[in-house]
């Protein structure tokens, strides 16, 4: 009896010891693109925002597609994608080399194209524009935020991810590209021919204005969260309290977000204290960014936002808002509340990962639902040189609310 228990023991260690053997095998066996592979899995396994990984099993993906033969990079990028896209999350994807250096230049630098920040619809799949940059061929073209593109030289963007996307409207300066636009609330597409060129990113437009009559206005627009973006609002803030600045408008519009730190570091140059931002993690753990006591200025302040703003700027504008520093005036914002990192692969790529939502101070969740400013003002499509003048709607409520409060303040 001992000897037959004996027997079936050493059977069933020499079995678990087969198994192991064979694993142990397989995974010293992995190809260069089997690793890069499941360097991607690993990653979403860790970081992403859904523990549930959209309600399947994540193991079991790993498993099915590891069994197909990945012959070449481009074989193992398209795994990665198809593994991707069962989260159905258009914001956690691939990033090709060249397009990971693309988007590193994207908030430091310039490119070339026709200027338009996009996003593509969760629930539809549609290619937006977030906003056109100041100056982009896109921008003089009247591309306006919330625009659907369609095709892009004839090619439906429905079969396009959206770093694929961004990479048929770059190109070199000088070259067509033709968007083919659906505007939102028209019927009928159009078509619009844009010459690409070199976009330049320059963040902070910043002035020191009369139009509050005797009070001196420090006006300043900052059209994207740049790695410098901090630094260049600081400045233009300390030049214009130098100057006699006595209250300020900060123009949001059209600014797609960028860099979240940067939108971090901004907020504190206006607060002296309060909470700026909190996020929250797959385990719904909250974290938070509070002001620091270093605000540059305390004088009255009024955020123009509108359809375009998004992302980092809707952080910012939240955390004006809710800390009762700035009045907000314009339309609803985007409504983009995700936050996504950005991870390393071995050969030269990178994933974007959905690691955390964020809420204003408030806890107020805009995802998807954007932030209602104080005073609302529709705003009729703009030229670059009508902003921030007299046929600018929203920048006249802006000083009627500012003037407003120098009368209460002197009586």
């Amino acid at each position: 009896m001992h000897k037959r228990v004996f027997q079936i023991a050493s059977l069933i260690i020499l079995q678990i010891t087969l198994i192991w053997l064979s694993w142990t095998t397989t995974v010293w066996a992995l190809t260069e693109d089997q690793k890069i592979f499941s360097e991607s899995w690993r990653i979403i396994n860790r970081a992403y925002i859904d523990e549930s990984f959209n309600h399947q099993n994540w193991w079991s993906i790993r498993e099915k597609l590891m069994r197909q033969p990945f012959k070449n990079r481009e074989d193992t990028y398209q795994a990665i994608e198809k593994m991707l896209a069962t989260l159905d999350d258009p914001f956690t994807r691939l990033l090709r080399p060249d397009q990971y250096r693309s988007l590193q230049v994207n908030t430091s630098g310039e490119l070339m194209g026709v200027g338009l920040q996009i996003a593509q619809d969760a629930d539809t799949g549609d290619l937006t524009v977030i906003a056109p940059i100041d100056g982009s061929p896109a921008e003089q073209a009247g591309i306006q935020p919330r625009d659907r593109i369609l095709k892009i030289d004839g090619f439906p963007t429905t079969d396009l991810s959206l770093d694929e996307s961004a990479a048929r409207m770059r190109g070199p300066m000088g070259s067509r590209v033709t968007l083919t636009v659906l505007r939102e609330g028209s019927p009928v597409a159009e078509e619009i021919v844009l010459i690409r060129d070199r976009i330049a990113l320059n963040p902070v437009i910043a002035e020191l204005r009369s139009d509050l009559g005797q009070t001196p206005l420090g006006y300043i627009r900052l059209s994207q969260f740049s790695a410098n973006a901090t630094e260049e609002v600081a400045h233009a803030i300390q030049s214009l309290e130098q100057q006699g600045a006595k209250a300020y408008i900060l123009d949001l519009r059209n600014n797609p977000g960028g860099l979240l730190q940067s939108g971090i570091e901004i907020a504190r140059l206006w607060l002296d204290e309060g909470t700026i931002v909190y996020t929250v993690n797959r385990q719904g753990i909250l974290g938070s960014f509070e002001a620091v006591g270093s605000a540059l200025t305390q004088a009255p302040l009024v955020v123009l936002v509108n359809q375009g703003t998004a992302s980092a700027s809707e952080i910012l504008a939240g955390a004006l808002q809710d800390n009762h520093r700035g009045i907000l005036v314009g339309e609803k914002t985007f409504g983009k509340g995700l936050i996504q990192s950005l991870f390393d692969l071995s050969d030269g790529s990178g994933l974007a990962v959905t690691v955390a939502k964020y809420e204003t101070p408030n806890h107020t969740d805009i995802n998807k639902l954007g932030i209602m400013p104080d005073r609302v003002i529709t705003s009729e499509a703009l030229l670059r040189s009508q902003v921030a003048t007299t046929s600018d709607q929203q920048y006249q409520a802006a000083l009627q609310l500012l003037s407003s409060q120098f009368v209460i303040a002197q009586n």
